[in-house]
């Protein structure tokens, strides 16, 4: 059973410097040997770890991050989850983790606080009209929800938006999606976190990988900071660092790291009550639930690890959304950060065995980690329970770029990549 504080005894606790909390996960010591270890304390890298052990019964598991748990860039983000994409394949990835996601607190007993408020998408040219009709139709025929906008539609979602004949970007319609929404970042990774270590996985933090065990041309553990560990097969989920581990290992990614800059403003009182982006102007944005207006735009187009961003990408995001909502001019900013994304050529994840066999991946999201945590934990453990792909990840093997069958996902994804 979860444990009931009163008001008066988070007080306490507060004042005694919490040294009654129960902790959410165990702290276990690295063992020489496990079935599977993952590399990336992150949402992703948990999630994996818990659909391991809870749907596959595999629990001799370590999960293995240099810093803290959620300290990436599930903790990174602007906690946006939609499935509003238009191939086939990437619907049935992201209204998988979508679905997931609708049911995830209560699988959890953690409230990851999901708030499906939805989406709207702006269209602020005819050619852009019809695209989105495109895509709504696509959507559809792919079995998740999507409904077309006129003007109209979007003035009675997004009554302050600045969207009329005289604006720069007026909104011609959009593309609507109910179920969209927002979830609590780090309530996430820690909901994963918790469930994971009560069914006997280990979650090691403060342990960087250092090097790959390479023996008969397979990938046998890991060299971190910690010692040596042995595993049957490695995951690795660690978003805008995928190529660095990849060299370690021996291989190349076509992976390219940027940093995706975001920023929140002082709380207000509720104003808007829906996630909106505006493809024109390059800036999304969302109130959360403390009545921050959360802001986000395109990448910082030079490669780097960097989580800070520049100024200019910050004032071109900044001026797109009063492009939309003048209203927030007055408006303080209190802070800002940057996430390191892992951008492929066709703006699809990779998810498969690596070129080095016994190492599998997960990575290559770009924009897309945080809403795919879910459906990217339960695919990447069915590969490490099963060494074979499941239907949904079949498409996103890394020998797509043999084939030439990519998923050009690059307008699905919302911002430039």
């Amino acid at each position: 059973m979860t444990r009931r504080y009163s008001a008066l005894s988070l007080l306490k606790e507060g004042l005694s410097g919490q040294k009654g909390w129960q902790p959410a996960w165990d702290d276990r010591p690295l063992k020489p040997r496990y079935d599977v270890v993952i590399i990336g304390g992150g949402g992703q890298g948990l999630a994996t770890a818990y659909y391991l052990a809870k749907t596959h019964g595999i629990t001799n598991v370590a999960v293995i991050e240099k810093g803290w748990l959620g300290g990436g860039n599930t903790g990174r983000n602007t906690t946006v989850v939609r499935s509003n994409y238009f191939f086939p394949e990437s619907v049935r990835l992201y209204d998988l983790s979508l679905k997931l996601y609708e049911k995830l607190s209560i699988e959890l007993n953690y409230n990851i606080m999901l708030s499906q408020r939805g989406m709207v998408s702006l269209a602020h040219t005819p050619a852009e009209m019809e695209m989105s009709a495109r895509v709504v139709n696509a959507m559809q025929i792919n079995g998740t929800d999507a409904e077309l906008l006129d003007a109209d539609g979007v003035r009675q979602r997004l009554p302050i938006h600045h969207g009329g004949p005289d604006a720069r970007y007026p909104a011609l319609g959009g593309i609507w999606q109910g179920r969209a929404g927002t979830a609590r970042h780090d309530a996430v990774a820690w909901g994963y976190a918790r469930a994971a270590s009560k069914l006997g996985v280990d979650i090691i933090q403060q342990c960087e990988v250092e090097d790959f065990l390479i023996e008969g041309g397979r990938c046998r553990g890991l060299r971190t900071s910690r010692g040596e560990v042995r595993a049957d097969r490695v995951g690795m989920a660690v978003a805008g660092h995928s190529s660095v581990l990849a060299t370690k290992a021996g291989f190349r990614l076509p992976v390219t790291s940027y940093a995706l800059q975001a920023c929140v403003s002082e709380p207000v009182k509720p104003i808007l009550d829906t996630v909106v982006l505006s493809p024109g102007t390059g800036t999304y944005a969302s109130q959360s639930d403390k009545g921050e207006i959360v802001i986000g735009g395109a990448l910082d187009r030079v490669p780097s690890y960097g989580q800070r961003g520049n100024l200019p990408v910050l004032e071109t995001v900044i001026a797109g959304l009063l492009e939309m909502f003048p209203a927030f001019r007055q408006l303080k900013l209190m802070r800002q950060w940057a996430g390191i994304v892992d951008v492929v050529p066709d703006s699809s994840p990779i998810l498969g065995e690596s070129p080095l066999p016994g190492l599998f991946l997960n990575g290559g999201w770009g924009t897309g980690g945080f809403k795919a945590i879910p459906a990217g934990g339960t695919l990447l453990a069915h590969l490490l329970a099963t060494g074979q792909h499941h239907d949904i990840s079949r498409p996103f093997d890394l020998d797509r770029f043999t084939t030439g069958r990519l998923i050009d996902e690059a307008a699905g994804s919302g911002i430039a990549h």
